[in-house]
């Protein structure tokens, strides 16, 4: 091997995930407190380099695991970053995975040389090192295109909801508010969700009406997709 084929095998691979989680009101994303360089003592998304015996969603699946502790997340691949400078280590391309999850279903254990993990508001994050940045808003941009071609957001509810947890899920995604009267319009006429017969307890107002998606439509429209614009 001469010189100029050789300098090709100067650069390494890392894994950064991009984990967002639902509370029931807010979109969060996890960040880890690094506790090794570079960057010491900054919060960034879980993420190092790939080992030599792993492959990619491998190692996105170990990483997240070794760094935060969760484990059986489906996490999808969603870009590659590598800017000549993004990493001061040197030549460093990364891959991007991300994950939507229930926040209350997972618990957070930091571990390795991650030093602390925790959830984040979306707008409340603060600053991020490398182009953490970027692999946020990209993911979170994916996200919502998702979500307004999928009806991946109805996992994130509880078994029976109602039409405001629905709303509320959709606006904390997509970072807007929507018209109350016409997104029930729009979701009811997707036929995706049905009355319960049951109505919410224990609440101080009048209590709503509670709802159930119908799994058969539910995976049609994951095959198939939709629209979900209003």
């Amino acid at each position: 091997m001469d010189h100029s084929e050789s300098k090709h095998f100067r650069a390494a691979v890392t894994v950064d995930n991009v984990v967002f989680g639902f509370d029931g009101k807010q979109l969060k994303v996890l960040l880890i407190y690094r506790g090794a360089e570079p960057f010491k003592d900054r919060w960034a998304l879980p993420g190092d380099f790939v080992p030599l015996d792993e492959n990619l969603n491998q190692s996105a699946i170990h990483v997240l695991r070794s760094l935060t502790g969760l484990e059986n997340i489906y996490m999808e691949q969603v870009h590659a970053f590598g800017d000549v400078n993004r990493h001061p280590f040197g030549r460093v391309y990364t891959i991007a995975y991300y994950a939507l999850i229930k926040v209350e279903d997972y618990q957070v254990q930091a571990s390795s040389w991650a030093e602390e993990a925790a959830w984040f508001p979306i707008n409340e994050v603060p600053e991020l090192p490398f182009d953490h940045v970027e692999i946020m808003e990209f993911a979170k941009q994916q996200l919502r295109n998702k979500i307004r071609t999928q009806p991946i957001g109805f996992e994130l509810l509880p078994k029976h909801f109602t039409l405001t947890q629905i709303q509320e899920l959709y606006e904390a995604v997509l970072e807007r508010k929507f018209d109350t009267r016409n997104f029930r319009k729009k979701l009811l006429s997707m036929n995706l969700i049905s009355e319960t017969g049951y109505r919410q307890t224990d609440v101080s107002h009048r209590p709503a009406m509670l709802y159930k998606y119908d799994t058969k439509r539910y995976n049609r429209f994951l095959e198939r997709g939709f629209s979900f614009d209003i």
